[in-house]
């Protein structure tokens, strides 16, 4: 592959309803969309999930616009040939961190590439099956009418697992309330890092409700003291914001901090990271999911892709476009084949369409860059 021009977007896009986590609410979804063109005349589509501010993640839409500009192009001037999208991490290695913004570029190069061979981008990464089992994820709510109200509809709409974010004040009794109303259907909590060991309790109190799992109870950058709370309690710990690499997964697994991962491409850096820690699950018997931050109809095409991997064995944070967003930016958007159920596409690469026009209607401002 020879990139000829990469082309950055910035794109907001208002979401249906305000989602809120134990670290804010977000209204506008920002994230930069990543165009690569080939001189051959194919063009790959990428997206970094950044958002406004440094919430999340300490990558932003301005830091990630800054590395792409001062750093990213420059080193792909140099090495704008690459048989593949593994060569990227390579040339981008002198840039620590910025994992967000490696994968956006990652991204976009694996969809070039698959669309080079002619193969749909999860036949590409080596996909097992076709077809992945979504669940839903809720904000923290605050209204226990209206969550159950929410449980209810998203179970009618065929969702096969729900997953309520908590934080302190709001965490058991929401989890009592749908377990009286809904029964024994497949429920899991995230936490996003909002409590301490000090709360231990909270936990053993979830411990009796037979949960899926809880995902980051503690600090988003804690591996140890993980290992203290998964030993105290029944109910398998999930990874996320702690896990940013092989080696992180492969520490928290000696460590004994968790039982299963939440793998989000964007967040370790894409999707060869992607494969190293699906192979690393699959040979020692780690249970993983795909999870989401709220992407595009661009970046739900990763996760798709991502979701057919071998040792993906949980619902995934991947909904339906809808259930964000008034329109996607791309045909077709993402929707159930199946009750419950997203297919990943036969087309070559993501399998999905840029709507142009849409693209330029949500964005706010475009960056090109001619390499060739």
């Amino acid at each position: 592959m020879e990139i000829e021009s990469i082309t950055f977007y910035h794109v907001v896009m208002r979401l249906r309803d305000v989602f809120e986590t134990s670290f804010g609410a977000t209204r506008d979804r920002h994230c930069v969309v990543v165009r690569v063109d080939s001189t051959e005349g194919l063009t790959g589509w990428g997206e970094a999930p950044v958002d406004e501010g440094p919430w999340y993640s300490y990558e932003t839409v301005y830091t990630t616009l800054y590395v792409y500009r001062e750093f990213i192009v420059p080193l792909l001037r140099k090495n704008r040939v690459l048989e593949h999208p593994r060569d990227f991490l390579e040339v981008s290695s002198r840039i620590r961190g910025y994992k967000m913004a490696k994968a956006g570029v990652e991204f976009a190069l694996w969809d070039l590439y698959s669309k080079s061979l002619k193969q749909p981008l999860y036949r590409a990464i080596g996909g097992v099956r076709d077809r992945v089992e979504s669940g839903v994820s809720i904000g923290v709510i605050g209204d226990m009418d209206k969550l159950l109200k929410l449980v209810g509809f998203f179970l009618d709409h065929g969702y096969r697992r729900i997953k309520i974010k908590i934080s302190p004040g709001w965490d058991v009794e929401p989890v009592r309330a749908i377990r009286r109303e809904y029964g024994d259907i497949p429920l899991q909590v995230d936490a996003n890092a909002a409590y301490t060991l000090k709360q231990v309790d909270v936990f053993k109190k979830l411990d009796e409700y037979g949960l899926l799992m809880i995902e980051q109870p503690l600090h988003y950058e804690d591996l140890y003291e993980h290992s203290i709370l998964q030993s105290a309690i029944r109910t398998p710990i999930c990874l996320d914001e702690s896990i940013k690499s092989l080696r992180d997964a492969v520490a928290g697994y000696r460590l004994g901090s968790y039982r299963v991962i939440n793998v989000k491409p964007a967040r370790i850096g894409g999707l060869q990271e992607a494969l190293l820690i699906n192979d690393f699950a699959a040979k020692h018997g780690i249970p993983l999911w795909i999870g989401g931050m709220l992407e595009t109809g661009i970046g739900r095409s990763f996760q798709v892709a991502a979701a057919t991997l071998s040792a993906v064995k949980y619902p995934n944070d991947i909904s339906e476009s809808q259930r964000y967003y008034e329109e996607d930016i791309v045909e077709p958007a993402w929707s159930f084949a199946e009750r419950g159920f997203l297919k990943p596409l036969k087309k070559p690469g993501i399998g999905v369409e840029v709507d142009i026009d849409r693209l330029e209607k949500y964005s706010t401002r475009k960056y090109r860059f001619k390499l060739a």
